[in-house]
């Protein structure tokens, strides 16, 4: 086996170095969760959604016609949001999630579920509109489509929450 060059070692020292940083950064809300959050009284929803979603947009317009505040991060590691968050299973997951209280939100809710999920509290880990389904809030067009508001657990479970366009 051939032995690197100093130069050879120098780069690599240098790449890993770059890496170490990429992960910690990366890594910096599960570290420091105040970096990815906010607390703050005059907000009641925190959303995290991609820059160029325009039915996210509309969602959040939806959240703010209805009488809650929005703080919007616009992200390109949704993945990596929702696993900080605490994790939404892969066949509920949407285009946005949102965190509300210790609640998640995971696509296009109604904001008369959220505002049903602050007032009852029931013991889930948060509400989904998997997929991104015509009629549902920020998806308006020209047709709605049935589907359901799926309330989930910590174990993957979910049962319907509320359905709509029945």
């Amino acid at each position: 086996m051939k032995e690197m060059t100093h130069m050879q070692k120098n780069l690599l020292i240098a790449l890993s170095g770059l890496c170490v940083v990429y992960i910690l950064s990366s890594l910096s809300g599960i570290l420091n969760p105040t970096a990815s959050s906010i607390s703050s009284s005059n907000v009641d929803i925190i959303v995290y959604k991609s820059e160029t979603c325009g039915c996210c947009n509309d969602w959040i317009d939806h959240l703010e016609d209805n009488n809650f505040t929005v703080k919007t991060y616009n992200r390109d590691d949704m993945n990596l949001i929702k696993l900080q968050l605490g994790g939404v299973p892969d066949k509920l997951q949407s285009c946005h999630t949102a965190k509300i209280g210790d609640y998640i939100v995971e696509g296009h809710v109604h904001a008369e579920q959220i505002a049903r999920m602050l007032k009852d509290k029931p013991d889930i880990k948060g509400l989904s509109v998997p997929g991104m389904p015509m009629g549902s809030p920020g998806m308006e067009g020209y047709r709605n489509d049935p589907y359901d508001v799926l309330a989930f657990n910590d174990d993957g479970s979910f049962a319907i929450y509320a359905s709509y366009n029945q």
